[in-house]
Order: C-alpha cells, then structure tokens, then sequence
C-alpha cells in the first residue's frame, strides 16, 4: 500500500556508500481483483483489505465507482468465499448483457480460490467455461500480467510517490481508494487491453506470439533516427514566459550580436550568458514553488476530508459493493429515531406551572365557600 515506484534520484558525487532511500511507512498488502476482455473494457475491481470489520468511509470516497466492491480478510488476500462472491457480484452480472452466444470463457491464474467444486458448479449453471493457465507462465500468457500490471503499479508508485514529496508519510486505506482508481483510469485504456491479449497470442490466436519468447534470440538495435529533421519555431519579440521562449530568444540575441561585430568573444558574450542562466533558475523555482503550492493545498484538502469521515462500522457479513453501502447508509440516516423517555428538566418546561386548586367546603362540597363558614349548610 505505500510503496513507490522505482525511480532514479539525482545526488551529490561525494557521497559514499550507499544512501538510504525513503518508503512511506505503511507496507500492509491489498489484494485487487482485475479483469479485463478482449474487445477493451475492464470489469469493476474487487478490493480485498486486511481487516476485522467494514468501516463506512471506505465507501465514502467519491474517487470510487459505485459498481466496485470492497472485501475483507485476515491478511489481506483473496479466499474462496471471496472468489465465488466476485463472480456472483461483478462477473456474472457485468458479462451476461455483453454476451454475443451461449457461452463464454474465463481465462484465470491457477489461485485455489478459482479451483473449488461450487466456482465450477456456478460457472456450469451459467454457461462459463474457465480455463487455468499452467502453472509458472502468467508472465508469457496472462494479458493484465504482460501488458497492464507493470504500467498500473508505476502510476500507483508514481501517485505515492508525490504524496511522499508533500510530508505525507503514511499511506492508509483511505489514500489508497483515493489514488488506486486514478492510477487504473491511467492504465486501463481500450488500446493497452487489447494490446495485452494480442501480446499473450490469445486474441487474436497466434501460439508463435508466445512460442517464440521462449528462445533466446539476439537482434541487431535499430539505429536511432535523426534529428536533422527537428526546426525551431520562429522567434517573436515579447517578454519570454518559459524557458522555451526564453531559448529562443537568446539564440535571437547571440546571432544578432554575431552578425554586427565580427569580434572575438568579449566580457559583454559571459555577462549575457550569467544573465540568461538566472533567468532560467528563477523560472524553474518560480514553476517548481507553483507546483509544490498547488499540491500542497490538495494534499490539505484531502487530509481535512479525512478527519471528517466517519469511522462507524458497518453491521453487515459477506461482501458489498460500494452502491450497496452507501444505500445501507443512506437508509440508516434516514430511519425516524426511536421515542426516549423526557428528562425532568425537559418535562418540566414543557408541562405548565403547577398552580393551586380554590378551596372546597367539606361540608356541600361546593367550590369558593370559605371554609370556615359556609352559607348553605352553616359548617364551621
């Protein structure tokens, strides 16, 4: 989860040794289930979390799709409970309306979890064929492993990476549901899809696209092309607001210069250059300042959106898909509270004050005679 991606770091030659490179703290595993076919398009994931419980702000991330489903268990990987939920819950109900005939084929890794009697018998009743690769050779045959995978785990490294430059150092769940579907939409394209099964000789079918990796074969490298071809843009006269305009116009200066003074190099060539590497220096600062700034108030931002999700558990067994959540949620929120019995103080002010009855002769119980007197039957 807080791993970055492999990069090349530019430092001082003085130093010895071997310098010690920085990983975000968090290094807890998340499993996700991906799959893809052949005509460009990807099923929703299936993310599996190690954890005890669901928690509702998981399913709070706006970043995520609400046909995704988010799982849990004790380490973090997929199980056979899991396997069959996925394809009961994403599989089957988003391939039945792309179904052109009566069957079709699922091409799968040999996990244990795609080889339990019940994932056979489901795949049996809804007409699914599934077919395990031979041990050892997903990186030869499996489309996400030779065409997706490594360009999807780059983008993510790349995503912590800049999270990593701003301070933040821990990379949770949370920030994994934000960044993960970011790096997916970069990754997941229709070209890279097709290109994958193309690659592994499945569609379109082609055994010799994998038969041939499987001799070593030395090729000759192809020269690299020209660059003769490459013509600059025309300079213009204005203020130079990048460094490409203020190339331009420098190139500009010295072949004015050069052309009215058939002098040799003079102090006049050195000041013109110390000028135009301070300007390059001040507008790489101002561009990088820019960027840190903007990134700086995202990353504020998101951590703010954080402290305020909720932290509930969700009481609910099995899987559930991000719409299914937020509906159980939703309907929680929106349920009538139950009555609860008044305080005293609140009875009290809602109930007027207490005042005393008029007096009643015990004699003719009649109301307002004077007790000690009463007219109409003389007791005292």
């Amino acid at each position: 989860m807080g791993l970055i991606a492999t990069t090349k770091v530019v430092t001082r030659a003085e130093i010895y040794g071997r310098p010690s490179l920085l990983q975000p703290g968090n290094c807890e595993w998340v499993t996700a289930i991906e799959t893809i076919n052949a005509t460009g398009w990807a099923l929703p994931s299936c993310i599996i979390f190690k954890a005890a419980y669901l928690k509702e702000a998981w399913f709070q991330e706006s970043s995520l799709p609400p046909d995704w489903m988010i799982e849990r268990s004790p380490n973090g990987w997929t199980t056979d409970a899991i396997g069959i939920s996925w394809l009961q819950k994403i599989f089957i109900p988003s391939t039945t309306a792309r179904t052109k005939g009566r069957y079709w084929m699922l091409i799968m890794d040999g996990h244990g979890s795609h080889l339990t009697p019940q994932f056979d018998q489901i795949c049996m009743e809804n007409g699914i064929i599934p077919i395990c690769m031979p041990p050892h050779s997903s990186h030869l045959l499996q489309p996400l492993d030779v065409g997706c995978f490594a360009v999807l785990k780059q983008a993510y490294g790349r995503i912590v990476e800049d999270k990593m430059r701003l301070g933040i150092n821990h990379i949770d769940k949370l920030d994994f549901l934000a960044a993960y579907p970011h790096a997916r939409a970069e990754t997941y394209k229709p070209e890279n899809l097709i290109n994958g099964f193309a690659a592994t000789g499945l569609v379109p079918f082609n055994p010799d696209q994998v038969l041939t990796k499987l001799h070593i074969q030395l090729k000759t490298p192809t020269p690299p092309g020209s660059q003769s071809g490459n013509t600059q843009a025309p300079w213009v006269p204005e203020t130079p607001h990048n460094l490409a305009e203020l190339e331009l116009q420098a190139t500009a200066i010295k072949t004015f210069l050069k052309q009215h003074t058939q002098s040799p190099p003079s102090p006049t060539d050195a000041a013109l250059n110390q000028l135009i590497k301070g300007c390059q220096i001040a507008m790489n600062s101002a561009v990088i300042l820019a960027k840190e700034n903007q990134d700086l108030r995202a990353a504020n931002e998101r951590q703010k959106q954080k402290r305020r999700r909720s932290n509930k558990k969700i009481a609910h067994e099995g899987s559930l898909l991000v719409q299914e959540a937020r509906d159980l949620m939703e309907a929680r929120n929106q349920a009538p509270e139950a009555p609860t019995a008044p305080t005293p103080e609140i009875a009290a002010q809602a109930s007027p004050p207490r005042t005393r009855a008029p007096p009643r002769c015990s004699g003719c119980n009649i109301i307002g005679h004077k007790i000690n007197k009463c007219p109409s039957c003389n007791f005292s």
